[in-house]
């Protein structure tokens, strides 16, 4: 089963509203419709896929723990409660966290990600997808790393958004 990564704006409201109902975590996800807020306002979604835990693992240096805001794909937040098992994991940060974490990413350059990526490492730490020094045939050719700083230069674009509009932010592993 895949394990992918889904970041998505909340409204405070929707914030409060997803811990006291978890069983609204799906159709929170499934809609796509653009509904905005009072002042129109739309919400930001941002899907990383895979590269979830390649990221945790070049922002912190660990699989699983870290420093605060960098450790935000796998830990931190505010867990949605007890969603379904098959829905994943889900944690919601408030709007001055996100501020946070804009922040601290902001000051990661790709260059700095760039120097700490070792398939070897990734493998040994088993960081999923777990292919990291697998010679595949792909049909494109995606360089693992690449494919990363790629993804990292979106995050940094999508919290910085999040952030300026003062949103909250669901991250969603499932």
């Amino acid at each position: 089963m895949e394990m992918l990564c889904t970041l998505r704006s909340t409204t405070e409201s929707q914030r409060q509203a997803l811990h006291k109902t978890p069983e609204a975590l799906e159709p929170f996800l499934e809609d796509e419709e653009d509904f905005g807020d009072a002042k129109g306002a739309s919400f930001l979604e941002l899907d990383i896929g895979e590269a979830w835990h390649g990221l945790q693992y070049l922002l912190t240096g660990t699989a699983w723990e870290g420093t605060p805001p960098l450790d935000f794909l796998v830990r931190g937040g505010e867990d949605v409660g007890d969603i379904p098992s098959d829905e994943g994991t889900a944690r919601v940060f408030d709007a001055p966290s996100v501020k946070a974490l804009a922040e601290a990413l902001k000051k990661i350059s790709v260059e700095d990600l760039r120097k700490r990526f070792d398939p070897a490492k990734l493998q040994a730490e088993d960081i999923y997808p777990g292919t990291w020094d697998e010679e595949e045939e792909l049909e494109e050719d995606v360089d693992p790393l690449e494919e990363l700083l790629s993804y990292f230069v979106e995050l940094q674009k999508f919290t910085a958004a999040v952030a300026k509009r003062g949103l909250c932010l669901l991250v969603h592993i499932g």
